[in-house]
């Protein structure tokens, strides 16, 4: 891992974000709270005693279907990618993440309203570098034709992202990619909107487990044959600008600057995730090799 580049940075003052939780149906309340520098993104459950803390790196990380979830002795945070990505798109590398439920708040499905808040509160610079950590070598997980990730080298300072999303020529959302590079700026303009997206018969079998009961088509992107159901896209690739956003938020599980290339094909939060822990551990050998020849 190599020190350079850019400061630490956290929020000027605290900030607010309410709404219900997509999975639970229950309300919840999250705050951002500044963070002295290296204490990186971190989760606190004012819900329960001690107010248990969850760190929001890759160890702490656990599987579970369609979203990405945090937990640590024995307490959890879930669909916690949107908070993140804000966080991580924004660059803003120490929070304290005040929450009174497991579950963030869906919102309208994007980072819109995380980034809101947070640029409401203003950013502060502290006097700490950023890790970063070069792709030094092609790294791919997956492999086959129906998903994967991959990172490369690239001659670009910071994290530049292809994805391609690929429903098939017969479905409503098609094929769509697209490539960026990420900074707060493109973050903000080109991908904190863009929403979480499900296939009809997607939401129709999570009603009927019980879940999702109280979100309809108007808080996220439900697609039947013809196109989204009473909503109107912010894009025309909205869905695979939303890809990009649950990559930034999964990668941000690092805990820091990633320099390279990542390209996904219809990738999900296990790969992404996958691709994080994998990089890391890449890192910390090539910088042992480094000491033991120096």
């Amino acid at each position: 891992m190599i020190y350079a580049q850019r400061k630490q940075r956290t929020i000027a003052a605290p900030a607010v974000v309410q709404g219900f939780g997509y999975w639970s149906s229950r309300d919840v309340r999250v705050e951002f709270r500044p963070a002295e520098a290296h204490t990186g993104l971190v989760f606190v459950r004012t819900d329960l005693p001690q107010q248990p803390r969850i760190a929001a790196n890759i160890q702490n990380r656990i599987e579970t279907p369609r979203r990405t979830t945090l937990s640590a002795r024995g307490v959890c945070v879930e669909m916690v990618e949107h908070v993140l990505a804000a966080l991580a798109g924004l660059q803003i590398d120490n929070c304290e993440i005040w929450v009174d439920q497991p579950e963030m708040p869906g919102c309208d499905g994007s980072s819109l309203p995380f980034v809101q808040a947070l640029d409401a509160a203003g950013v502060v610079v502290q006097d700490a570098d950023r890790p970063m950590l070069f792709v030094r070598e092609i790294t791919r997980l997956g492999g086959s034709d129906e998903s994967w990730v991959e990172a490369r080298p690239s001659v670009q300072t910071g994290m530049t992202v292809r994805f391609r999303l690929d429903y098939g020529a017969d479905s409503a959302i098609g094929r769509q990619t697209i490539q960026l590079p990420i900074s707060p700026e493109s973050f903000r303009r080109e991908i904190c909107n863009c929403r979480t997206f499900m296939l009809k018969s997607e939401a129709e079998w999570l009603l009927a487990q019980g879940r999702g009961t109280r979100a309809t088509s108007k808080d996220l992107l439900i697609y039947d044959a013809y196109g989204p159901v009473d909503n109107t896209l912010r894009f025309h690739d909205e869905c695979v600008r939303h890809k990009v956003l649950d990559l930034i938020g999964d990668l941000a599980l690092a805990g820091c600057d990633l320099v390279g290339h990542f390209i996904a094909y219809r990738s999900g939060h296990r790969l992404n995730a996958d691709l994080a822990r994998v990089l890391l551990a890449e890192g910390e050998r090539i910088e042992g090799r480094r000491r033991r020849t120096a």
